[in-house]
């Protein structure tokens, strides 16, 4: 299948937020989905951007029977390991369930490799559900390992009321 990587722009923004909502329907977190187009083009798109972005586009030809060209995404940023510098962290990434094993996921994640270690980072960072055996196989398959089952690390987060608790003086 032909199909192309190139970064993200605003106006990908709409296509962007859409597959958000796909991606979090089939992680069945649908409800958890706040940020709208609008924090997409501010966050990303602005002076200090928040993350970057990548999509990946089929020719029409292939678009969906919805008419989308915008078939793939990844979002990313740049973070810091005390102990091993550079890093970059990948939030998300998406393939639409009709353009998935056709290596466009691997061409997303490859690229995201290949801008942190331009950027100097030594290692890239993601999370995946414990029950997406397909996500897990393949990132498997990519050379990444469990930092929850090699290391014992969990994710843990802080958010809404407790977020604002915690930053009380």
């Amino acid at each position: 299948m032909d199909f192309s990587i190139r970064a993200a722009n605003v106006e990908d923004c709409k296509d962007i937020a859409r597959m958000i909502v796909e991606l979090a329907k089939y992680e069945k977190v649908a409800d958890h989905v706040k940020v709208t187009q609008r924090d997409l083009e501010q966050d990303g798109f602005s002076k200090n951007p928040f993350f970057h972005g990548i999509v990946a586009e089929v020719p029409e030809q292939h678009k969906t029977k919805e008419g989308h060209t915008k078939i793939g995404y990844a979002l990313y940023f740049y973070s810091y390991s005390s102990w091993s510098g550079r890093a970059v962290y990948m939030e998300d990434l998406y393939v639409m369930p009709e353009f998935r094993g056709k290596r466009i996921g691997k061409a997303l994640m490859s690229k995201v490799a290949q801008l942190g270690l331009a950027a100097g980072c030594n290692q890239l960072n993601f999370t995946v559900l414990d029950w997406n055996k397909p996500s897990l196989d393949f990132y498997l398959s990519q050379g990444s390992f469990d930092v929850t089952a090699d290391m014992g690390y969990h994710c843990m987060r802080c958010e809404g009321e407790a977020l604002e608790h915690l930053a009380q003086p």
